[in-house]
């Protein structure tokens, strides 16, 4: 599985980019303050080795440490700087340091005094014991420099690490992220926020109309954002009731005369021809119920309601079990749904009249799972192609090619089932089970 760091969200995007930012200043921070605090202390150690190496073999050359010493304090500096012909025995576990090697060398160099070696080397810590002070930690060094073949080593100090340094970063940079994610964070939660209540509604079924606006909130932009989508999902609202009331009356201009049609029909003599006027009579009418029910689904005045599923698939099962129809209830989930009742059972009865088409039988099972509710309408009919699957859920597809309504209809149970069940704010699938047979799943979400 491919690790996705970057985040999705605004607020984790914003807080992402400001945390490496933040990360990669300090870091080059870090840096540049440890090369600066190393040259400043090879500057005070290296120095202050520098002087008293030039002051020692300055004495030198005028004689003030060749021979017996003349006095106890000339005895006790020649001690200290300890000026020899071989090289000093350092304590053991005493550690060279090469780069305040090369800088005494380099100072050195400076003043014209050309050493034929210079080393330097940190005194272990019981060396160095009686050097150091609590307050002011430091390490005790001893830097040798050979010249005019005598070893001149005398001691300094430096600094004792980049332990200081490494806590001041550390909260330095726990400062400043305090300083500044926290802000970013609260402006970024507070355009997410609008936006997050924005998304939802662009889900939502733009068929419901009285539906609240969104409350205009956050950074201007994102306030513009809001208004503009209020706007819009008005004129659609607007465009749907035009729609609604054209439909509706076209629905009445054309019952009227196929009402008008079927009782002048009925005064047709020959028994054969007036039957078959009447069925294709009824057939315009219960196409044309059809057609009007699809395109108004998703609309009219029925409110949502917290419905308790096992008792809405009871009370359908046992409507077609009065008619005499093997619709059976399996297992079903105690859960509720907010749904539109009568849609609800209207996109269900379409289902299992499929079922009951084109297979012998219809079970009825209810799922629950990870916030998520499924209907199963499942038959033991021959199952479809996947093309069939693809393509039956479009309005006036059939799997029985004929339109004769005993074989099927009009081909738009399925797309009315898939409007209502969008409507709801679920979805509708068909998948063939591997035993054989189809299952007719409406998914939706589930109500506490």
């Amino acid at each position: 599985m491919k690790l996705r760091l970057w985040p999705r969200s605004l607020v984790g995007q914003l807080v992402f980019a400001v945390a490496v930012m933040l990360f990669l200043a300090q870091a080059i921070n870090f840096v540049l303050l440890s090369r600066g605090m190393k040259q400043q202390t090879l500057a005070h150690g290296g120095g202050m080795a520098v002087a008293r190496v030039i002051d020692a073999i300055e004495r030198d050359r005028r004689g003030e440490f060749r021979g017996p010493p003349r006095d106890e304090e000339s005895r006790e500096r020649a001690q200290k700087l300890m000026i020899s012909e071989t090289p000093p025995q350092l304590p053991v576990g005493a550690v060279r340091l090469p780069e305040l090697s090369n800088y005494v060398a380099g100072l050195l160099d400076d003043t014209n005094i050309h050493a034929d070696m210079v080393e330097a080397w940190a005194l272990p810590p019981k060396s160095r014991q009686r050097l150091q002070r609590a307050a002011f930690p430091d390490r005790a060094v001893v830097v040798v420099a050979k010249v005019d073949g005598r070893y001149f080593a005398v001691r300094s100090r430096i600094a004792a690490g980049g332990n200081r340094l490494s806590g001041f970063l550390v909260w330095q940079t726990l400062t400043l992220y305090l300083l500044l994610l926290i802000p970013i964070m609260v402006i970024a939660y507070r355009a997410a926020r609008p936006l997050r209540d924005l998304t939802r509604a662009a889900r939502s079924n733009p068929a419901l109309r009285d539906t609240t606006p969104l409350e205009e909130e956050g950074p201007s932009d994102v306030r513009d954002l809001i208004a503009a989508f209020n706007a819009y999902r008005t004129r659609i609202a607007t465009m749907l009731s035009d729609k609604d009331r054209m439909l509706g009356a076209v629905g009445h201009d054309l019952r009227t005369p196929l009402a008008s049609l079927r009782v002048r029909v009925e005064g047709v003599e020959d028994d054969r021809l007036r039957d078959k006027m009447i069925t294709s009579i009824d057939e315009m009418t219960a196409m044309l119920t059809d057609i009007l029910a699809l395109a108004r689904s998703g609309a009219g005045t029925e409110a949502q309601e917290r419905v308790p599923i096992r008792e809405l698939i009871g009370e359908l099962a046992a409507d077609y079990q009065e008619r005499g129809k093997d619709v059976a209830v399996g297992d079903v989930a105690d859960v509720r749904v907010l749904v539109r009742p009568m849609l609800l059972k209207r996109a269900l009865r379409n289902l299992s009249d499929n079922a009951l088409a084109y297979g012998a039988r219809a079970r009825l099972s209810v799922t629950a799972a990870a916030g998520r509710t499924q209907i199963i309408v499942s038959d033991d009919g021959p199952g479809l192609t996947e093309e069939q699957i693809r393509t039956l859920v479009e309005p006036f597809a059939r799997g029985e090619q004929s339109r004769n309504r005993a074989t099927g209809g009009a081909g738009l149970g399925l797309s009315i089932a898939r409007e209502i069940a969008e409507g709801e704010g679920g979805a509708l699938t068909l998948a063939n089970r591997a035993g054989g047979g189809l299952d007719a799943v409406i998914e939706l979400p589930v109500q506490a």
